[in-house]
C-alpha cells in the first residue's frame, strides 16, 4: 500500500462532493510528472489525504482511497472540454486518471500552516518551495503524522 496527496480546489470539486457522490473520476491532470504518479504509482486501496487549495484555509479536509488501476481520461478527447488534447488520441493517449472512493472527512481541516509547523515533515513534497503538483507521494511516516494532528 502507498500513500498519496491530492489537491483539489474546494470550489471546483470538495471533499463534500466526494462524499455526496462516493467515487469520482480524477479528471484534468495535465502534469506529466503528477500524471506518471496515477499511471505508475498508484494501486486499488492507497490511502489519499484529500488536499483543498486555492482557498481561504488550504490544508488535508479528508481521506479517500484510490478504487481503480489508470485508465485514459476521457475528457483530454472531448473537445468542448478545457482538458482538450488535440495531439492525444483514443490509440495513443496522454493523459490517465485514476477513481477516487470517499472514506472519511475529517474532524477538522489540517491546515498547511500546520503541517509547515511539524518537523517530522521535513522533506513533504506539498512543503517544498515551487511545488505546485496536484499529486504527490506520501510516506507512511508523513502520513501518520499528518493524521496524528487531527
Amino acid at each position: 500500500m502507498r500513500y498519496w496527496l491530492m489537491k483539489t480546489e474546494p470550489d471546483v470539486f470538495s471533499i463534500d462532493d466526494l462524499a455526496r457522490v462516493k467515487i469520482e473520476p480524477w479528471t484534468g491532470v495535465r502534469n506529466y510528472q503528477a500524471r506518471n504518479f496515477m499511471r505508475d504509482g498508484m494501486g486499488t486501496g492507497d490511502g489519499v489525504l484529500f488536499y483543498h487549495s486555492s482557498c481561504e484555509v488550504p490544508g488535508v479536509a479528508g481521506i479517500a482511497e484510490v478504487a481503480s488501476a489508470a485508465y485514459p481520461d476521457p475528457t483530454q478527447f472531448e473537445r468542448k472540454s478545457e482538458y482538450y488534447d488535440e495531439k492525444s488520441t483514443r490509440e495513443e493517449p496522454r493523459w490517465m486518471l485514476v477513481d477516487v472512493a470517499f472514506k472519511r472527512k475529517l474532524k477538522r481541516t489540517i491546515t498547511l500552516a500546520e503541517l509547515k509547523e511539524q518537523t517530522r515533515l521535513d522533506g513533504f513534497a506539498l512543503l517544498q518551495r515551487g511545488n505546485r503538483l496536484s499529486v504527490l507521494p506520501v510516506t507512511k511516516a508523513q502520513w501518520d503524522c499528518i493524521l496524528a494532528l487531527e
